[in-house]
């Protein structure tokens, strides 16, 4: 396990994600600097370990690689969210996010976006750490109930 920050390695990335050949080496070393803004890629990361916070940051790579440059050579698609209603003459779709919360909307437009959101569930959810027991504050010398 190692701390540091995530080093982008456009060759390494094309290996794991082919899809994105297409895309200029300097394009998606844009995308991700922009994956550092959602997920820190400093020694102060929620994600300690180098090991982890990669792939993390790789997912969020991709995920805008997929929406800004489009997957395989292909334009990006215009659509958000799943397909669940469609038809053929006069050719129409309509999208839907179902029910996830409005703070999963942005990450589920790409499969790379969804996986990013499964795969950070634990460091979303609400960590309890306990404080110091505390003294009430009353009864004080002098004090008296107002009952």
């Amino acid at each position: 396990m190692t701390t540091g920050v995530v080093i982008f390695d456009p060759a390494g990335f094309v290996a794991r994600f082919p899809e994105f050949g297409t895309v200029a080496t300097g394009t998606l070393t844009a995308y991700f600097n922009e994956a550092t803004l959602v997920l820190d890629n400093s020694d102060a990361s929620t994600v300690q370990q180098i090991e982890q916070r990669t792939p993390l940051l790789w997912l969020l790579t991709a995920h805008l690689a997929a929406l800004y440059s489009g997957v395989n050579g292909q334009s990006p698609a215009q659509l958000v969210g799943r397909i669940n209603n469609a038809s053929e003459g006069s050719v129409s779709a309509a999208t839907d996010y179902g029910t996830q919360p409005a703070t999963a909307a942005w990450y589920l437009q790409t499969k790379y976006g969804a996986q990013y959101w499964q795969m950070t569930a634990s460091i979303r959810a609400m960590q309890y750490v306990p404080g110091f027991p505390q003294a009430h504050p009353y009864p004080l010398p002098g004090f008296r109930w107002p009952w």
